[in-house]
């Protein structure tokens, strides 16, 4: 990428509303922020059509046994990572239905190994590692929407077949153009030019936070708002589990105790008895 081209993004270019950020006192720093800030769930607002459709399209992935994959680097990846991370301890999926892909693997959480992004065959070559299917959905994530690494892997989905879709934070981009869904927030420069774990980070956590909360509700993973795959398996767990089958049922808490053990500490199984008895 030739460096004029890098300079006409989106998220490279320097914002005005922090351009004496660094001569103002902390608490007028932190109103710019903030300010700044607000203006990300109103870039993913403008997306919820398109959020909507990658969630109906993961949801008929899992439907027929495939998985969400996300691939991205840095930052990006970083978010892809930790949002399936959460999956199974809220959901109680398996670790497998939704992976996280980072360039440079899973020192790169921790120390920036950025330099592997700029390959699109070491995306490619870490998306089949994983045994990607055509059955399964991709992700690609990039605020800047060109990132090579994710271009490359991206581009084998589509060769297989594969649903895909993104999360890029500038306009035109090339991975949006690649991908069947794109989802694409623009909140802005960020206050801190060029430093997308800002405003860009944040509209991208939105949006996986959708992605995934939304396909496990539509699969039936959620009682109303109450999170009853739960699993009790330590104390602030366990206090969870049991307000949660009381909240559902009425009963006490010392009562959803005793549901809970007689339900072989299965929160949505606790429930349904009660409901089977009622």
């Amino acid at each position: 990428m030739k460096p004029a081209d890098t300079a006409q993004l989106l998220t490279e270019q320097p914002n005005p509303a922090s351009a004496k950020i660094d001569q103002l006192s902390t608490l007028d720093m932190l109103a710019v922020i903030n300010r700044e800030d607000r203006k990300v769930a109103d870039a993913v607002t403008a997306e919820l059509p398109n959020i909507a459709r990658a969630i109906d399209g993961i949801v008929v992935a899992f439907q027929n046994g495939g998985r969400l994959f996300y691939i991205g680097a840095g930052t990006s990846g970083r978010l892809g990572v930790l949002d399936a991370s959460e999956c199974p301890p809220t959901f109680n999926v398996s670790g497998d239905l939704v992976q996280g892909i980072i360039a440079g693997g899973e020192s790169a959480l921790s120390k920036a190994t950025e330099t592997t992004e700029d390959d699109p065959a070491i995306g490619l070559r870490d998306l089949l590692a994983r045994g990607f299917t055509a059955k399964d959905v991709l992700c690609g994530i990039a605020a800047s929407g060109r990132t090579p690494y994710v271009l490359g892997a991206v581009a084998e989905a589509r060769r297989m077949g594969a649903l895909t879709l993104c999360i890029a934070c500038s306009p035109d981009s090339p991975l949006a153009a690649a991908v069947e869904i794109p989802i694409t927030p623009l909140p802005g420069p960020e206050v801190i030019a060029g430093s997308t774990r800002l405003k860009a980070g944040t509209a991208t956590k939105l949006v996986c936070n959708m992605l995934t909360t939304g396909a496990f509700i539509r699969m039936g993973y959620v009682w109303g708002n109450l999170m009853v795959n739960v699993q009790p398996k330590n104390s602030k767990l366990l206090d969870r589990s049991l307000r949660i089958i009381s909240t559902a049922t009425g009963v006490s808490y010392q009562e959803a105790e005793a549901m809970l053990r007689a339900a072989g500490n299965n929160v949505r199984a606790a429930i349904v008895a009660w409901q089977e008895k009622h």
